[in-house]
């Protein structure tokens, strides 16, 4: 099927056009359907996807039961403390290698006492005769692992892997950074696309003293023009929205091929890198990386939200008891009801939508172009790869993996600026690798 229709208007930007309000089934499913040998799950699979948080797997922990892209999977460190990831049913008779021994340099199930590496090769077999060499003819499913940024980041597409992209929040040290991941109940695509959808922010996210005086001022019109764009690295959303106070709000955020946002959160001098990372077609968990480019991070701050999760990165408002949405909150607090938690305010959206959102029945307006050009782009690069070719930002060459201008900005300006030609001076000013300022 062909991608939805979009086009450049005047500025070179991107609108829907009249007959790209939805997708077709068949395009839905190969956005969202992400198990092998599937479109999009062979897109997913050509980049490298975050497979744990490096908290998950302390030295010398226990081997951890991963699911990923609707594969069982098992990760765990030698005790050289490099990470692998493996297919978790044992090769011998199927047994369940999370409950395995780390020893010897490998992972050995606790059946039979066969030994694996983190290639996946079988070192040992103390069940077969002295001088057996079966050993060296049984191979196991295994993926390479790099750890990076606080993230363990694994590699399940065919060939050599590509180069894991040297993005600002991956090289900052830890003190720059805060890690989490939050357990969602929907496909990855809806959450994602969410990351784009500014429109919803001054509405879902109004608490009191947020975006004005109280959550009821939600209701007036929302003046903001978004201009979204294609890059090399996916989609640029440039946002303007006018305040109170004869100022508007400027800012810029990015989609990542194919499943990474970078957004400004807030921050002038940092941003939030999302990961929605499908754990099977109707869940996925969503890596959040807070980033600050000068600063130590404020970790208690940054902390709050995780006192909404349980240990092991479930909300505790969830579809299951709705969220705990307080009706009598909404009166004058909270526009949705949902307390402070911006994860919780975003998962009730997403996971509302369904499990996998039906996007055929949709009604799209001027405010989803950004969504439109994502769509597009995700489903020219699933027929990249079925064609053979190599999928967008997919890096290869050490030379090229740098990103000047993936450029996550927010400021507030007088009104009277020129705000595009604003935002274009930090984005030009950022290529020649100059500090925006």
């Amino acid at each position: 099927m062909p991608a939805p229709a979009i086009g450049p208007d005047g500025g070179g930007c991107f609108r829907p056009c009249a007959d790209a309000t939805v997708l077709t089934r068949e395009e839905n499913e190969r956005l969202t359907i992400v198990g092998p040998h599937t479109p999009g799950g062979e897109l997913l699979r050509r980049y490298w996807q975050p497979a744990a948080l490096s908290e998950e797997l302390p030295p010398g922990g226990a081997p951890l039961p991963v699911r990923l892209l609707c594969e069982d999977l098992v990760l765990f460190r030698d005790e050289h403390g490099q990470p692998g990831l493996l297919g978790i049913h044992c090769a011998h008779r199927g047994a369940d290698l999370s409950y395995g021994r780390v020893e010897d340099a490998g992972l050995r199930c606790i059946y039979h006492g066969w030994l694996y590496d983190i290639h996946g090769r079988c070192l040992e077999q103390p069940g077969e005769p002295a001088g057996s060499t079966f050993h060296e003819r049984v191979r196991h499913l295994a993926y390479p692992c790099q750890e990076v940024g606080g993230l363990i980041l694994a590699y399940l597409g065919p060939g050599t892997p590509p180069l894991v992209p040297a993005y600002e929040f991956l090289q900052a040290p830890v003190e720059r950074r805060f890690n989490t991941k939050i357990y969602q109940e929907c496909s990855y695509l809806q959450a994602n696309e969410g990351n784009t959808d500014s429109v919803h922010v001054p509405f879902l996210h109004r608490v009191a003293g947020r975006w004005g005086p109280s959550p009821s001022s939600a209701t007036r019109r929302i003046e903001m023009v978004m201009e979204p764009e294609e890059t090399e690295f996916g989609v640029r959303v440039l946002r303007m929205e006018p305040r109170t106070d004869d100022t508007v709000q400027t800012n810029i955020g990015n989609f990542i091929m194919p499943n990474l946002s970078a957004i400004p959160a807030g921050r002038r001098d940092g941003y939030e890198a999302v990961w929605h990372v499908p754990i099977d077609d109707e869940s996925h968990w969503k890596y959040a990386v807070q980033f600050n480019r000068s600063q130590p991070m404020d970790r208690e701050r940054e902390g709050d939200h995780r006192a909404e999760m349980t240990a092991d990165y479930r909300l505790l408002r969830n579809r299951a008891n709705r969220y705990l949405q307080d009706r009598e909150e909404m009166k004058g607090q909270a526009f949705a009801g949902l307390g402070n938690c911006f994860q919780t305010q975003d998962a009730c959206a997403t996971e509302g939508q369904g499990a996998i959102q039906d996007r055929t029945q949709e009604h799209l307006g001027s405010t989803d172009r950004a969504i439109l050009l994502i769509r597009t782009m995700l489903l020219r690069a699933i027929g990249d790869v079925q064609a053979g070719r190599e999928a967008p930002h997919v890096v290869r060459d050490p030379a090229a993996n740098h990103f000047p201008n993936l450029l996550v900005w927010t400021e507030r300006v007088p009104a009277s600026t020129d705000w595009r030609a604003h935002l274009r001076a930090k984005i030009a000013a950022c290529e020649a690798q100059v500090d925006p300022g």
